[in-house]
């Protein structure tokens, strides 16, 4: 019995303060029709990090973003086609990236991550699990910061830990306990939001390497 290996990309973004995935239309069998998570076989002469970074570019023409190494699935029974093993990846884009459905599928949309339609083989298990791990990440990695743009305002900031999250969060012990990690940089530029404008604030990686080596994580 042969076995075959495929790569899942699991796209997350914000938009108007939700949680979004990105979702494509199969355009073939099996399950033709249903919505999936973007991936593909990966190919003889390819490894699994250059397959998944294919495949994202060719179904939905998203490239140049972060992604990182999810987990494998290999229920026996996963996939009609025979015996299919998926790497699962989990990419993170600012907001406002363009996308494009590609050759096997007949649309990409975003979607809110509590509120997803039926989906193809076994990809709600794949997408629950990253969502979990997503969460998980915001303690102690920058994960939050690559939905972001290079400058943002601190309620850009929070809206995204607010979305991964799915919870409100104190605006007033937010800030503070930013201010107290020492992460951000005010810039000289702001943005108008609503009534009065806002200051844009960039990312140190530097000093949150830093406070990730001392063991201080991001307690929100």
């Amino acid at each position: 019995m042969s076995i075959q290996v495929t790569v899942d990309i699991v796209i997350f973004t914000i938009r108007d303060s939700r949680l979004k995935v990105l979702l494509i239309k199969r355009g073939i069998a099996p399950f033709k029709d249903y919505m999936a998570i973007p991936g593909g076989f990966v190919l003889e002469d390819e490894s699994l990090d250059t397959a998944a970074l294919r495949e994202l570019k060719e179904e939905t023409g998203v490239d140049n973003v972060y992604l990182e190494q999810l987990y494998s699935f290999g229920d026996p029974k996963r996939d009609p086609r025979g015996r299919v093993v998926t790497v699962a990846y989990y990419a993170l884009i600012p907001a406002g990236h363009p996308i494009k459905a590609g050759s096997d599928a007949s649309a990409a949309a975003w979607y809110d991550a509590d509120d997803l339609p039926k989906l193809a083989f076994d990809h709600r298990r794949i997408l629950d699990y990253a969502i979990e791990r997503l969460r998980n990440k915001l303690e102690y990695t920058t994960a939050g910061f690559k939905m972001l743009p290079e400058q943002f305002t601190l309620s850009e900031l929070q809206s995204v830990y607010e979305a991964v999250l799915g919870k409100k969060l104190d605006k007033r012990n937010f800030r503070k306990k930013l201010e107290l990690l020492g992460v951000l940089k005010a810039t000289s530029a702001w943005r108008k939001t609503g009534r009065k404008p806002a200051r844009l604030y960039t990312f140190s990686a530097k000093k949150f390497e830093k406070l990730k080596d001392k063991g201080i994580l991001f307690p929100f």
